[in-house]
């Protein structure tokens, strides 16, 4: 069945960086849009970043446009979410998600029918 798996979540001082990974099973990439979202205590889930099947256009969130890149190794069926620079308001659980889409990205959380289990990203010193 269809798995997404995150990792490489963890505790890291502002300024600091960390690459986030999700390893998808249970299907390919080709055919999908790979998203990461993030929701913090008190807060709902917000879309950080995405990157479309089709031509691996890539979309940021205003808030960590330049600091965060997504990338994709489709030979590993992998995706992931490097994180540079980081703030203490990025602290939240974040979670890969899967959408069946050939072109783009949905707007809508709502539209990613798979999800992982989450990665707890804690920024402070």
């Amino acid at each position: 069945q269809v798995q997404l798996v995150e990792s490489g979540g963890g505790l890291v001082q502002p300024g600091g960086s960390l690459r986030l990974s999700c390893a998808a099973s249970g299907f390919t990439l080709d055919g999908y849009a790979i998203g990461w979202f993030r929701q913090a205590p008190g807060k709902e889930r917000e879309g950080v970043s995405c990157i479309s099947s089709s031509d691996g256009a890539t979309y940021y969130a205003y808030s960590v446009k330049g600091r965060f890149t997504i990338s994709r190794d489709k030979t590993q069926n992998m995706v992931y979410l490097q994180m540079d620079s980081l703030k203490p308001e990025d602290t939240a659980v974040y979670y890969c998600a899967a959408v069946s889409a050939i072109f783009g990205c949905p707007s809508l959380t709502s539209a990613f029918g798979y999800w992982g289990q989450g990665a707890q990203v804690t920024v402070s010193s």
